[in-house]
């Protein structure tokens, strides 16, 4: 194992991460848009919570992790000082009304495919293709021309990241460190407590493992590829778990593989699909399911392109930005955050009324 390339090891965690990824959402029906639709149906918050504790999880270990100076979050996509608040917005509600068009987000979407769902495999295909026609094809130009120029130079005023930390740090004069372990500290405490308070969470042994599994996976990402993979000779990008762009790559990795090297988000792709396929075999859950219909078929269809599209403008998905972003405390990140779940709620008043305009009245009447 020693003797393989960093890239070929870091691939390899990808996968095998990738694979626990998908047999926890498989096993414990974690998924973002099943949370909100739970919320606005039901007035159930559970599966709410169990997004909730992830991302406590991830902000603990990745502060960790950048504190000891073992990873440096700064170098993440996420922190940028290029602050996209266009794209975090339009893209974040782009991808939260296409979730529920969809069923599911891009990480729901593969563990479905692997658990035999063939509408799912019909969005992946379309989630991918579109991710990738907004990074380099037919759609980046006017990603380019209409979203990049709105973006936030934060160097403008002596800033090096977007890193709500390292802001307040400077605004504040605290000291840098100090300010991320406070601040870390300061959210993850809330959190456990808006999850831990129910008594019902917390004796829901399905939601509380998911949550605590899923942000775990997410600072496993963080390590894989800032500790195992900073080589200095052979440096893997810092990353951790996201499934909008890799997507996209990993459709682009099948067709043109020859010569190509597997990165750690195209594998954990790969990862998610085998292990939710693993788990369904094991449980007896696995079974093909196909459309019910021409209508369930162009819904899908829209909700992929609208995914793929909106995913790249906000630089992540409810799991590349609900989690992952979000443990480095980005702005971005949070903004992201925000709208997907605005755009998810839009997206269920949308199906439940049967219209953009119904589903904005009924959104303001209940304001």
């Amino acid at each position: 194992m020693s003797d393989l390339p960093v890239h070929q090891l870091v691939a390899l965690l990808g996968f095998g991460l990738g694979a626990v990824f998908g047999a926890v959402v498989q096993r414990t029906n974690f998924c973002a848009m099943g949370s909100v639709s739970d919320i606005v149906y039901l007035e159930d918050w559970s599966r709410f919570r169990a997004w909730l504790l992830a991302i406590a999880v991830a902000i603990a270990g990745a502060t960790a992790l950048d504190a000891a100076g073992l990873v440096d979050l700064g170098k993440a996509i996420y922190a940028t000082p290029n602050l996209g608040w266009l794209g975090a917005i339009l893209g974040g509600l782009l991808f939260g009304v296409g979730m529920t068009l969809a069923s599911g987000c891009g990480s729901r979407s593969l563990a479905r495919l692997g658990a035999g769902n063939l509408k799912s495999f019909v969005v992946v295909l379309v989630l991918g293709v579109f991710a990738y026609m907004t990074l380099r094809g037919l759609l980046a130009a006017a990603r380019v021309a209409g979203i990049e120029p709105t973006n936030l130079d934060l160097r403008a005023s002596g800033q090096q990241t977007q890193l709500l930390p390292e802001l307040l740090a400077t605004w504040t004069g605290v000291d840098a460190v100090r300010m991320q372990v406070g601040l870390a500290a300061c959210i993850v405490l809330a959190l456990l407590w808006f999850c831990l308070k129910d008594r019902s969470f917390r004796s829901d042994a399905r939601n509380l493992v998911s949550g605590l599994l899923i942000g775990l996976l997410v600072v496993a990402g963080w390590a894989a590829t800032g500790i195992v993979g900073n080589d200095d000779f052979e440096p893997v990008p810092l990353a951790s778990f996201t499934f909008v762009a890799p997507i996209g790559d990993a459709l682009v990795y099948l067709m043109t593989w020859t010569g190509a090297k597997i990165g750690f988000g195209v594998a954990s792709v790969f990862g998610v699909v085998a292990g939710a396929f693993a788990a369904a075999r094991v449980s007896g859950e696995f079974r093909l399911e196909a459309f019910a219909g021409t209508a369930d078929l162009l819904r899908h269809l829209a909700g992929a392109a609208m995914m793929g599209t909106g995913g790249v403008l906000a630089l992540g998905c409810t799991v590349g930005q609900g989690i992952t972003g979000l443990s480095t405390l980005a702005v971005g990140s949070v903004l992201a955050f925000a709208s997907l779940i605005a755009g998810a709620v839009l997206g269920l008043r949308y199906l439940e009324h049967g219209g953009v305009v119904a589903a904005l009245k009924a959104l303001a009447a209940r304001a």
